[in-house]
């Protein structure tokens, strides 16, 4: 996955998606057990709702989870 702060990251990462007042929204990884977090590339939208971030957290789940490559 590409990341804005170290380009490609790959192996078991974590993924947090941050909502801000605005509804501004990040999606950032980090390395399993590791302290820092990286943004995704392209992984910033607005949502309309605050109620609408666990149904993005859980579409991004699905798409980013690809054990095969």
């Amino acid at each position: 996955m590409w990341t804005e702060e170290v380009g490609v990251v790959t192996g078991q990462l974590t993924l947090r998606t941050e909502l801000a007042d605005d509804l501004s929204l990040t999606l950032k990884v980090q390395y399993k057990d590791a302290d820092e977090w990286y943004v995704v590339r392209g992984g910033h939208a607005t949502l309309h709702d605050a109620d609408d971030l666990e149904p993005v957290h859980r579409l991004m789940l699905g798409v980013l989870d690809r054990p095969e490559g």
